[in-house]
């Protein structure tokens, strides 16, 4: 593994302070090392673009600055919690239920226009355990979460479907676009199956961080799968997600440091019309298997994949660093580990695109593309793993150029490692 230097460390510090809502990180004591760090530079600032930077250290690397395990409480990964004092709720048709306090709560039964409302002060931890409910609505979501300091919706070993058909009516000044609708932290977790049916909005909307740590999550809306302003963090699950814009998606209107997107594990089959999965800052991949067929496969500002199998299929850009927080220095694409499989089609589509650098530190990334395998306005650097185009393996990462080389043959040999690609 190569030496972190200390503009590198300031990179992933810098990110670390997004996690200020994750057990057992001091967001003070990790301001200070930055603070630090700058100071050991000389120059107060944390350029990366002529180092290769690191967003954060894998958790299972052996030089972690952050260990993102701390992400996930015991509580949240408690997939089977205990009910022995649980209340119950027999949902029934238009009736809306206001949980007020801390608590578990069973959701049992069948109605239409009904809502789980919880709307309790800052401090209460509310689980809703979702025991074999179905509920479809109008216009308005199945559970709606106003205030709480974590709301929990938990499956027990059954299925569960909850279903918006029309479209979403505002309460006051918030758009409640969605059939799940939380205003604070949400935790999804259990052993069962959840089915969400939007008609017109968002699946899963979180106004400060959403994790999934457990469970089967089939999703079909016209908008987002899964939509968070500051974080979505995901430790396992599986996930059937089909929409008419993205599949997963963190971005903050009002602040481009957060919007971050971590992947510990998981089975993921998205099939979208817009992006598979999309970041502000930040899109880690530490492991679990992604199948996205999409527009565009993964897009961010820094993607870095340490882990996993991910097969992508793309009618636009496969991979896209772009700069879509300041955050950064410049826009990058990190690979140290796992399997990468890149299909494009064709058009002005790039299977890797960066419009900052492009690192290859290890794994395996394989490419399709008759047009463009890697495009980068940066640097690039291959420092190790296995790089495959076009099924030919290749020594270096090429630069996308017109026609491929020679006499303009799409796909041909444009010089050393050169496979394809049209001109910047």
């Amino acid at each position: 593994m190569k030496k972190r230097t200390i503009t590198t460390i300031i990179a992933a510090l810098t990110m670390a302070t997004a996690l200020t809502a994750c057990d057992g990180i001091a967001a003070e004591t990790i301001s200070n090392m930055i603070e630090v760090a700058k100071e050991s530079t000389g120059t107060g600032t944390s350029d990366t673009s002529n180092i290769t930077p690191a967003v954060y250290t894998s958790a299972t690397s052996s030089d972690t600055e952050t260990d993102l395990t701390d992400l996930f409480s015991k509580r949240d990964l408690n997939q089977t919690p205990d009910l022995t004092d649980a209340d119950i709720f027999e949902v029934a048709d238009g009736k809306s239920y206001t949980i007020s306090s801390e608590g578990i709560y069973i959701i049992r039964g069948t109605a239409t226009n009904c809502t789980i409302r919880v709307e309790a002060d800052k401090e209460a931890k509310v689980q809703l355990v979702l025991d074999g409910v179905s509920i479809t609505n109008d216009n308005f979501p199945a559970i709606y979460v106003v205030s709480a300091d974590k709301c929990f919706v938990t499956t027990t070993d059954s299925e569960n479907t909850l279903t918006v058909t029309g479209k979403y009516t505002s309460e006051g000044s918030t758009n409640t676009d969605a059939v799940i609708f939380s205003k604070d932290d949400l935790v999804l977790n259990g052993t069962g199956i959840l089915n969400i049916n939007s008609y017109y909005g968002n699946g899963i909307s979180g106004k400060d961080d959403i994790k999934v740590t457990g469970g089967t999550y089939n999703i079909k809306s016209a908008e987002d799968g899964i939509e968070a302003n500051d974080s979505i963090a995901i430790y396992d699950g599986i996930f059937n997600i089909t929409t008419n814009k993205d599949g997963l998606h963190s971005e903050n209107d009002e602040d481009d440091t957060v919007g971050w997107i971590y992947i510990k594990d998981g089975s993921f089959n998205i099939n979208v019309k817009s992006d598979g999965i999309q970041a502000t800052t930040f899109l880690v991949v530490d492991g679990g298997d992604l199948v996205i067929n999409a527009a565009e496969g993964i897009e961010a500002t820094y993607i870095q994949i340490n882990g996993g199998n991910i097969d992508i299929t793309a009618s636009d850009d496969g991979m896209n660093a772009s700069y879509k927080s300041k955050s950064y220095t410049v826009p990058v694409i990190e690979f140290n580990g796992g399997t990468t499989v890149i299909e494009v089609g064709q058009g002005d589509t790039d299977a890797v695109d960066s419009n900052g650098n492009i690192y290859v530190n290890g794994g395996t990334i394989s490419v399709t593309s008759t047009v463009s395998s890697f495009d980068y306005d940066g640097t690039a650097e291959y420092n190790g793993g296995t790089i495959i185009i076009n099924g030919t393996q290749v020594d270096s990462i090429p630069q996308s150029m017109m026609g491929g080389g020679p006499g303009g043959m799409k796909g041909g040999f444009g010089g050393k490692g050169n496979w394809g690609g049209k001109m910047r």
